[in-house]
């Protein structure tokens, strides 16, 4: 391949990470007439294998995420349009559910946080109706008898994430993106410009362009200055997957989540009868260990919330890694060193801000900036950083364990 911009042997982009994230980046870029190669040696994996794929901008708002809602909400608008395009250019379906989402409360403490929620919903301009116990039992006949109030949200919706990754893979071969199944081991820096990428079979990948994209992974890539070098850090997950037999109505019809003794639970259900329950948040660094622990808090508030559940076959138990950043919202765009932008950070919001990732990335590859709605998101906002780590002291989130009282 040669790189239309400096003649040289390579592409226009490189980017290193084949999650949704970077496959987004990829077939956005391919788009705009760039030369695109990818780097990783499963692409259409990561993340995306353990995500459940809630595209809840309101219900997963949070005290002093004012600025990220923003970022949010641009993507979940996206969505509908953005979904129809990747279906039409892949030819594959992504399991995209506009049905909405019910959080409810089952005691007297955990009803108070969701009134607390709704008061910054309702301050933040946000859609969110308070229905009470029996009116959410009457949405979901499923849920346990002593769920005390919740909110219906209509405008949080939800995707397949491993469908999503498929469509996304599809789209970019299809789109001329170039696929290298190898781990990038080092960045190449020549005269202080990121220059490609050396793969970990030692071959050399030239770019006029490099993008990080490799979620938790980020902050580990060789090669990488410390002053571009994104303070990403790996949050566990664990998440559960079951099978809802047919007829599937009787069973749940939207998204519920809860806060069950002060721990956030949520229940998932797909078109095609899977059912996903998650999630947990570890700061245990590098682990991906699936725990009995886990397994049983997560059983043990959801079967509280639908006393149902624990009759479902168990098909999968699997653990990931988010890729959090010290302010949980990502990084986008341009780092101190030329040539490197970083695509990564996006903690909890991973699926929900896959569209307008790849719009914000396409933006700048071809004018060297992002667009202004998303200049609060730029790498440059932490300054000089060294990668996090929960076993850091320097980390400004300390190790917590399961989050769930087991």
């Amino acid at each position: 391949m040669q790189s239309s911009r400096t003649g040289r042997t390579g592409s226009d982009v490189l980017v290193v990470g084949g999650g949704i994230i970077g496959l987004v980046t990829a077939w956005r870029a391919a788009q705009r007439g760039l030369s695109v190669a990818v780097a990783d040696p499963d692409p259409g994996g990561g993340a995306a294998r353990v995500a459940a794929g809630m595209l809840a901008a309101v219900t997963e708002l949070h005290h002093g995420e004012q600025t990220l809602l923003g970022l949010n909400l641009a993507s979940a608008e996206r969505y509908p349009a953005f979904v129809a395009e990747l279906e039409a250019a892949s030819g594959q379906r992504t399991g995209y559910r506009a049905c909405g989402t019910l959080a409810v409360a089952l005691d007297t403490d955990d009803r108070a946080e969701l009134r607390e929620l709704h008061a910054l919903q309702r301050a933040s301009g946000l859609d969110a109706t308070w229905l009470t116990g029996r009116e959410c039992r009457r949405l979901e006949p499923m849920l346990a008898p002593g769920v005390r109030g919740g909110l219906r949200v209509d405008g949080d919706h939800q995707i397949d994430p491993r469908r999503l990754a498929s469509a996304l893979l599809t789209a970019c071969e299809r789109a001329g993106v170039v696929l290298h199944r190898d781990r990038a081991a080092r960045l190449t820096v020549v005269r202080d410009r990121a220059v490609g990428a050396v793969l970990a079979d030692g071959r050399a990948l030239g770019a006029d362009q490099v993008v990080l994209a490799a979620g938790s992974l980020s902050g580990r890539l060789d090669g990488v200055p410390d002053e571009a070098r994104p303070p990403v850090r790996p949050v566990k997950g664990q998440v559960l997957r079951l099978r809802v037999e047919r007829p599937y109505a009787p069973f749940l019809s939207r998204t519920v989540r809860a806060v069950v003794r002060g721990g956030p639970v949520y229940l998932v259900p797909r078109a095609d009868g899977e059912l996903v329950v998650g999630a947990t948040s570890e700061e245990l660094g590098w682990d991906t260990t699936v725990t009995a622990g886990g397994v049983y808090a997560l059983l043990r508030d959801a079967h509280e919330l639908v006393p149902g559940i624990t009759e479902l076959p168990l098909t999968e138990t699997r653990a990931g890694l988010r890729p959090g950043s010290p302010d949980n919202a990502p990084m986008l765009g341009p780092t101190t060193l030329p040539g490197l932008s970083l695509a990564t950070g996006h903690y909890r919001n991973g699926v929900l801000l896959t569209p307008v990732t790849g719009e914000v990335l396409a933006e700048v590859l071809t004018t060297g900036a992002p667009p202004d709605f998303a200049r609060a998101f730029t790498p440059l906002r932490f300054g000089p950083a060294s990668p996090a780590s929960p076993a850091s002291p320097a980390s400004p989130h300390p190790p917590v364990r399961l989050e769930r009282t087991a």
